[in-house]
């Protein structure tokens, strides 16, 4: 029994050839098809009839439904490309606004926390790469996209190729960590499981790389065996990397080119979380003098 494939209509397939003329990254492409998605569903009809009410009444609705801040903007950027770029028609988002988004304190561990952390991942590939997450401060993504050609142990760096916003940039190597990857490379190669030039964490199979979620898989079963209460993820080992250089008072700059910030305030938010810098500021209570 054959099945039939539902056919792309010509709309999306105009939205799709726009995005791909842009080079725009494949999560984005989904993120905005689904935005332009919800859009059709709720008008109940082709998304390129709406008008600058139609659009209006969506965000009350998605407000009422309670979207979140991050979901709702990202929604209304998806909609702009498809109104803006793909359908010449910029003015009917004129009554799309988007929203402000709480800033919150990014979870962090102390060093303690991350030895016992990367202590309990009983899997020697995952405990690698936690140790790569935190000893570099690299995304998750850029941790799994990491080659064995990445490694420099002359120059004692890390290439992160093609790393958020498609720039390429130079990750730090410790001794520490050039030792661990280097066991790992052992063990992996005496197994086969991993290929000359290939992932430097394959996958089950060699030609495929390590999924995110995998490794996210991990860090919470290890958190458990740890007995961190925190929230952890993968993501939490690269707040930790900065806060703890912030502590150590490296400059903060240094830590901006590690991390691969575009804005220095993006980086300067670990500041509020470096609790040992806090703990060093006198209170101007203890320097009153009796009255």
């Amino acid at each position: 029994m054959e099945t039939s494939t539902p056919a792309v209509s010509p709309l999306r397939q105009r939205m799709i050839e726009d995005m791909r003329m842009r080079k725009l990254e494949p999560k984005t492409q989904t993120a905005y098809i689904r935005a332009v998605r919800k859009l059709a569903k709720y008008l109940g009809r082709s998304p390129d009839t709406a008008t600058e009410e139609d659009l209006r009444r969506f965000q009350l609705h998605l407000v009422d439904q309670g979207v979140s801040p991050i979901t709702l903007n990202a929604t209304i950027v998806g909609l702009n490309f498809l109104f803006a770029v793909t359908l010449g028609r910029p003015e009917v988002m004129a009554r799309m606004q988007s929203v402000r988004v709480p800033l919150k304190l990014p979870v962090v561990l102390s060093k303690n926390e991350v030895a016992r952390l990367i202590g309990a991942t009983r899997n020697l590939k995952h405990q690698v790469a936690l140790s790569v997450a935190y000893g570099t401060g690299l995304r998750v993504s850029e941790v799994l996209a990491l080659k064995v050609t990445d490694v420099d142990s002359q120059r004692m760096t890390l290439r992160v190729e093609q790393g958020k916003g498609r720039k390429d940039r130079y990750a730090m190597l410790s001794p520490i960590l050039l030792e661990r990857l280097r066991v790992w490379w052992r063990v992996a190669r005496a197994q086969g499981k991993m290929l000359d030039g290939g992932w430097l964490f394959p996958g089950l199979d060699p030609l495929d790389a390590l999924t995110a979620r995998q490794l996210n898989r991990a860090v919470h079963d290890a958190a458990i065996v740890a007995k961190i209460d925190k929230r952890v993820s993968m993501h939490t080992l690269r707040h930790s990397f900065a806060t703890h250089l912030l502590e150590q008072k490296e400059d903060i700059r240094v830590i901006q080119v590690l991390l691969g910030h575009k804005k220095l305030d993006t980086t300067a938010r670990y500041v509020q979380v470096a609790t040992d810098i806090l703990r060093e500021v006198i209170s101007p209570l203890e320097t009153l003098q009796p009255a």
